[in-house]
């Protein structure tokens, strides 16, 4: 049996006056949670911190009230252990607290963590960062929609809202089949969504300019721009900006979704990092750019504020999760409003992550 004077750390003036608390909200059919629990356990110890909280998100909450409940009971960081509603759930409430938020990716688009970057498929180091991490303070939109009854309803996002196909799009995703194979069942309701997309009718204004009057297949305002699979829905998106970026998709015919596949896959992914390159600063480098570059089929705008108001309903999503039909919403982005914890500069998790995305 140990006496106090072995187990004492030499140094008591170092210890802290007050631990610092972690709250986990996890999404019970997205994660191990005995596997969850044994790491958090070993890295909490390992950190000093008090013993972490644990709430378990339902089909009638994905997170809110658990959030909520965490804030209240002093937790410090508030780690959202869940797919992107999950976190979207939990960065609602976080904003504007003195907490900061922490991601366990553990669902089919992980894609604030994608963006920041963070691991995605690394546990431990997930772990760690609740608890040796420091601050990022990033951007989070705050989005007020109108229904077909005139009722309203304000949500927060992180990565991207929008409606038309993509929205329509996630409506039409097959539960059975996203639980089999992931994002790729998204290919699979974008071929049936495409069918039924028609084109709608809109009038927005950008930070407070007159109104402009557009048609379109899709409208979407992100804080973030980079999807699964390597794709790259606004090139110039950064999460800390402090300004939205805004797509409006405006294809002609099968074809000119074709164009926007390639544009998101290849123009915006590839081809920015080609340009760079030194085979992109050859004549014939210049000459591939520059082609791509004609095909316009997207038009980007940026803003602090966007409002639209749209001809007819038309299904809304947020960050993911279609919120049904909305007839007008009012968009705006409050600038480094979200303390998120990312791992910090001593970390070696860090530079393997900088490692590995230098490869991908």
């Amino acid at each position: 049996m140990s006496t106090p004077s072995e187990t004492a750390p030499a140094d008591q003036d170092a210890l802290p006056t007050e631990q610092k608390t972690a709250a986990v909200v996890y999404n019970p059919v997205k994660v191990h949670l005995e596997t969850l629990k044994s790491t958090v356990a070993k890295h909490q110890q390992e950190a000093g911190w008090a013993e972490t909280l644990w709430f378990e998100t339902t089909e009638e909450d994905p997170g809110g009230g658990m959030t909520k409940a965490a804030l209240e009971a002093g937790a410090d960081v508030v780690a959202a252990a869940g797919g992107d509603g999950t976190v979207r759930a939990v960065a609602e409430v976080v904003h504007g607290s003195a907490a900061a938020l922490a991601l366990l990716p553990s669902g089919t688009g992980n894609l604030l963590a994608r963006n920041i970057p963070s691991p995605i498929d690394d546990l431990g180091a997930s772990v760690r960062t609740i608890f040796r991490g420091e601050d990022r303070p990033i951007d989070i939109g705050e989005v007020q929609v109108e229904r077909p009854d005139g009722s309203r309803e304000e949500f927060g996002f992180v990565v991207m809202a929008g409606l038309g196909l993509d929205a329509r799009m996630l409506v039409n995703t097959k539960p059975e089949l996203k639980k089999k194979v992931g994002w790729l069942a998204y290919v699979d309701s974008l071929f049936r969504s495409v069918r039924d997309a028609d084109a709608f009718e809109f009038r927005y204004r950008l930070d407070g300019e007159s109104n402009q009057s557009v048609r379109a297949h899709s409208l979407i305002v992100g804080n973030c721009g980079m999807l699964q699979a390597g794709a790259t829905l606004l090139p110039d998106a950064e999460i800390d900006d402090g300004v939205f970026d805004i797509v409006v998709m405006r294809p002609r015919g099968f074809f000119g979704w074709v164009r926007i596949g390639a544009r998101v896959f290849w123009e915006n992914a590839i081809l920015r990092s080609f340009q760079r390159s030194k085979i992109g600063q050859t004549q014939v480098g210049k000459r591939i750019a520059t082609a791509a570059r004609e095909e316009r089929p997207l038009r980007y705008l940026r803003g602090e504020e966007f409002v639209a108001r749209l001809e007819r309903p038309d299904e809304f999503e947020i960050d993911g999760d279609p919120v049904g039909e909305v007839v007008a919403f009012r968009a705006r982005i409050d600038a480094g409003g979200l303390r998120v914890r990312v791992a910090g500069p001593q970390d070696q998790t860090r530079n393997t992550r900088r490692v590995e995305d230098a490869h991908s």
